[in-house]
């Protein structure tokens, strides 16, 4: 007798590979600089920051910290995902990192995919000053200026 659950469960589960596959294809839907994509397929995540351009607020690109790619590796292995790009701001409350990723369940991707049209992507927000307080969630986003500025 085969049990439905592991089944199903095998069935639905992503590798590596078809994580960032589908994380390619999110960023592509994002509509960010160019660089961004290529920089993921190289293996280099980008970070966008909050930031002013003359009178317009735009979505500053950085590439990640040692300390920033550490942080994500460590999360991307504890939740068995992949971050494809990360916000960065200052609340009042603390300091956040917002990463956009990939889970392994496929069965969710399609709605993940729709969530990210309207933009609303799923991500892990990391907050530096409270880990605790550090959650996985939705957050709303924009694409301006080549980056992304986090909206609610």
């Amino acid at each position: 007798m085969t049990n439905t659950t592991t089944t199903h469960e095998t069935a639905t589960k992503a590798t590596a590979e078809e994580r960032k596959q589908e994380a390619a294809k999110r960023l592509y839907m994002l509509n960010l600089h160019p660089n961004v994509l290529r920089d993921f397929k190289q293996g280099t995540l980008n970070r966008s920051d909050r930031g002013k351009f003359g009178p317009l607020t735009i979505g500053a690109l950085f590439w990640l910290s040692d300390k920033e790619q550490e942080k994500v590796k460590e999360i991307e292995e504890e939740y068995g995902i992949t971050v494809y790009h990360m916000t960065h701001e200052r609340m009042e409350f603390g300091e956040l990192y917002d990463l956009l990723y990939v889970s392994s369940h496929k069965d969710e991707w399609e709605r993940d995919r729709q969530d990210l049209k309207d933009g609303y992507p799923c991500v892990y927000v990391l907050n530096m000053e409270d880990p605790f307080c550090s959650e996985f969630g939705s957050i709303g986003i924009r694409s301006v200026g080549g980056g992304l500025i986090r909206t609610e």
